[in-house]
């Protein structure tokens, strides 16, 4: 439940909200998320907060911290538990409502069609109860569950998802990174308008109504027939400044023999090359490039520019659960079926090069033959390392080019613990399709790469593009339209 929709005038009924296991299994703090209104934690939530608490994963430190909060709550309160405990105090004033913990036994609610023995239906046969004891006050079942959620609105109960983390309703509102300018920009923008030129790049001092619009590192084009590609330098104001980007179409700005194939490739080129940005985001559907730009720009400045001493690449193994399980080997071994991508990448950046021999980033392969690339491969697997999420906590990244695959199945409070991994010299970047979510519980608006692309976005050191174009094959863009 959305703490800002929860909100009611002071003289009417403040709700009673139900909380189901595993809303405080996905957010602990979510005891103090619900403002002036009252919550009420069964005790079957209890016994599966119990029951989940062994193990290293994520949830199972959720579920800890959980018991450890409301047994600071509970502590010193044991004779205001009927009555329900203030939260006040122990929220440093963020809730008003009170905590009631079930005290009684509630038997013979349920229908006899719903088996008691499951913990779901147990939970479902507090919230009847509770409705029945108090019939003019709002009781509202809060599982992040959404058969749970169907069962309960069954039997005429209210019942809703938890909100409280979720950062857009709609993903289609989730900022591009990108903006196309309107037709008439430089007549609206053009009065006062400075121009100079500065290390073979353009600059552009405007006014005018799109300015304060304008986000930081944010690109703007324009197509025509005198087109433009630029991006924000500064922004959110009543001037703007504008600067043209490098084009990396071009063969000549080849990043590892690879060249950016469209605009928004392009515009992930300039954010991933630039070493003043150091966090970038790029979402994106299957096959438009997000892990190939990146590993080839990773590439280039880790052997050729010396910008960073390694790339490290880490990446969700959801099918596995939370451990990476029983494979034989190294922690690097064992994650090697998960980087199939990784491999995938590195075959077409080690072919041999089209380009004419010389060209920038064709390394060994267009020379050396089958040994030269045999050697070149050696030589840059030695520059990559491959790491589990499992074993990120308490270390410090310095000068290392950082890669996240798939952080769309991170939750918000994992994305925080990598990114904060980032020691001096390091650059993080986050590649993710917001359509294809593995973790349960987790939607497109509350994922972590959802999260850092809102939270980020305006920030002189980060940027983020949605790439828009497939470049696979002809068969995989007409496979993404019709299947």
């Amino acid at each position: 439940m959305n703490a800002k929709r929860a909100k009611t005038p002071k003289n009417s009924t403040t709700k009673l909200f139900v909380l189901d296991t595993n809303v405080l299994m996905h957010d602990p703090l979510s005891l103090f998320r619900f403002e002036e209104h009252d919550i009420y934690v069964p005790m079957m939530t209890l016994e599966e907060l119990d029951a989940n608490k062994k193990g290293m994963s994520e949830v199972a430190r959720n579920a800890r911290q959980t018991s450890r909060l409301l047994d600071e709550i509970v502590t010193g309160a044991e004779h205001n538990i009927a009555r329900g405990i203030d939260l006040t105090g122990p929220s440093r004033q963020l809730a008003t409502g009170h905590l009631f913990l079930q005290t009684e036994a509630i038997n013979g609610i349920l229908p006899s069609s719903l088996p008691t023995a499951k913990a779901d239906n147990q939970i479902i046969g507090v919230v009847m109860y509770l409705g029945q004891k108090f019939p003019k006050r709002p009781v509202i079942l809060v599982s992040k569950d959404i058969n749970m959620r169907i069962k309960a609105r069954a039997l005429g109960l209210e019942a809703q998802d938890y909100f409280n983390d979720k950062v857009l309703e709609d993903t289609d509102l989730l900022y591009t990174g990108a903006l196309e300018l309107p037709s008439d920009f430089w007549d609206s923008h053009g009065k006062g308008l400075e121009s100079w030129k500065k290390d073979s790049r353009t600059y552009y001092r405007i006014k005018g109504p799109l300015c304060p619009d304008l986000l930081v590192n944010e690109f703007v084009w324009q197509e025509g027939p005198q087109p433009l590609q630029a991006w924000v330098r500064v922004g959110a104001g009543r001037t703007a400044e504008l600067e043209t980007i490098i084009d990396y179409s071009h063969s000549k700005n080849a990043v590892w023999g690879i060249t950016a194939r469209n605009r928004e490739q392009n515009f992930a080129l300039n954010l991933l090359m630039n070493p003043d940005i150091d966090f970038v985001t790029l979402l994106g559907q299957a096959g438009t490039g997000k892990t190939l730009l990146t590993l080839a720009a990773a590439l280039t400045q880790t052997l050729e520019t010396k910008l960073f001493a390694e790339i490290i690449i880490t990446r969700v193994t959801v099918p596995v659960g939370e451990d990476i399980g029983f494979l034989p080997g190294t922690e690097e071994e064992k994650m090697t079926p998960w980087m199939g991508a990784l491999e995938d990448n590195l075959e077409v950046l080690n072919k041999p090069a089209e380009t004419p021999v010389g060209a920038p980033g064709t390394g060994a392969g267009s020379y050396g033959g089958d040994w030269g690339r045999a050697a070149t491969m050696d030589l840059i697997r030695n520059r990559i390392k491959i790491k589990s999420l499992n074993f990120m906590r308490g270390r410090t990244f310095m000068n290392k080019f950082l890669i996240i695959d798939e952080a769309q199945n991170l939750t918000p409070k994992q994305m925080k613990t990598l990114i904060t991994r980032a020691g001096p010299g390091t650059k993080v970047v986050c590649l993710g399709n917001i359509a294809q979510i593995d973790t349960p519980y987790l939607t497109e608006g509350s994922s972590g790469l959802t999260y850092v692309v809102d939270r980020f976005k305006g920030w002189a050191h980060s940027g983020h593009v949605t790439l828009q174009r497939g470049e696979r094959s002809r068969l995989a863009d007409h496979a993404a339209e019709v299947l």
